[in-house]
């Protein structure tokens, strides 16, 4: 799953100039540099593609409550390439028009992925689970929520829901196989 993502990224990144980056031996190293708006643009068709990889029925959202539907069902793409200390932030989570939020993380060598339901997401944020918090406002914010995560420890309440590549996209068609 890995190899295959891999190379949907090395295919996109002929659609974007090249430029001096910190990760030069990634074939994520492009994406790194873009501004975030971009980033996110780029998560989506990355995760629309292993979707297709994956044999699932992929589209645009009608609005911009979701950003595809797969399976008809309304996903949310957050994606976080990995900081220097060694985490993950998904960012701009909101309670709007979706069912799933899948998380991509992006390091140099490896990849990481997230399925969650948007309930567990909610339950979680609104419990002051570990690893979920207000972005803006301090604890009392209550319109966006970020995840802030080690990839290889991630908060209990994520932990059936993915990890690596394979298991957040295995998490993810389980969400729409009977």
């Amino acid at each position: 799953m890995y190899e295959k993502l891999e190379r949907l990224s090395l295919r996109l990144r002929a659609n974007y100039a090249d430029e001096d980056l910190e990760w030069r031996d990634s074939p994520f190293a492009w994406i790194k540099s873009r501004p975030s708006r971009k980033r996110g643009k780029i998560a989506e068709e990355l995760v629309a593609g292993l979707c297709d990889v994956e044999r699932l029925r992929i589209a645009r959202s009608p609005d911009s409550d979701a950003d595809l539907l797969v399976e008809g069902v309304r996903v949310e793409v957050k994606s976080s390439t990995l900081w220097k200390n060694g985490r993950y932030k998904f960012q701009q989570l909101r309670d709007q028009n979706y069912q799933i939020a899948v998380c991509l993380g992006l390091s140099p060598s490896s990849a990481h992925c997230w399925a969650l339901p948007k309930n567990v997401q909610l339950q979680n944020w609104e419990a002051g689970s570990l690893g979920i918090g207000s972005q803006h406002g301090g604890s009392a914010g209550t319109d966006t929520a970020w995840i802030d995560l080690e990839p290889l420890h991630p908060p209990q309440w994520m932990q059936p829901y993915g990890g690596s590549l394979e298991q957040g996209m295995a998490t993810l068609r389980s969400l729409f196989d009977p």
